[in-house]
């Protein structure tokens, strides 16, 4: 977020770019953000205009599911599908809550702390997905931290997705032209739709 204001990002650029994207681009498209640039545009007319670029969800990582009904119900409104995060260390109880309010997918953090290239997959993770899904009916995607294409293949393996962040910013800064990001994706790509040899 620091980056894009950096650079003269806001909310409504995004949502300029999104309706440019949705002319193309045929899959689901999710904004991520925090709630402050959302609460100064305005909850509903951000949603409203999210949904009329094509923006298929919202993912609001420093909003908590319980201090979410404004968004919560702007989002429904507009026929956005709004994501909400679970950890490691969430309750049983923030387990639940999620599982009842979250629509489209859950977006599970791999680890505890703030996001960032990593290796491996924890050893904890496995459990971690299963107690959700004893909960949850939705697609669960693992991110955070997710830095290789067998790293990416391994969360798979658990999960219905993978998200990557992180990694992708990191290779568009050592390289403008975008070669070793289309190599990375490709990679990934690859890693996901076969047999991927990869240690875990």
């Amino acid at each position: 977020s620091y980056r894009a204001l950096q650079q003269g990002m806001t909310p409504a650029k995004c949502i300029a770019l999104a309706l440019e994207l949705r002319r193309t681009v045929k899959l689901p498209l999710v904004f991520m953000g925090y709630y402050n640039p959302i609460l100064s545009y305005g909850v509903e007319e951000f949603c409203r205009d999210s949904a009329a670029a094509g923006i298929n969800g919202l993912i609001v990582p420093d909003l908590p599911p319980d201090e979410s009904n404004a968004l919560d119900t702007a989002a429904i409104e507009s026929g956005l599908d709004l994501v909400y995060l679970l950890a490691p260390t969430s309750t049983d109880d923030r387990i639940s809550l999620v599982a009842r309010k979250s629509r489209g997918f859950i977006y599970l953090v791999s680890v505890a702390g703030v996001t960032g290239a990593r290796e491996g997959v924890p050893d904890y993770l496995p459990d971690f997905v299963e107690k959700v899904r004893g909960k949850a009916s939705q697609p669960l995607a693992i991110g955070f931290g997710v830095s290789s294409p067998p790293q990416a293949a391994a969360m798979a393996s658990l999960a219905d997705g993978v998200i990557i962040g992180s990694k992708l910013i990191k290779l568009i800064e050592e390289d403008p032209s975008l070669a070793k990001l289309g190599t990375f994706v490709t990679e990934v790509r690859q890693a996901l739709d076969w047999d991927y040899p990869f240690v875990a």
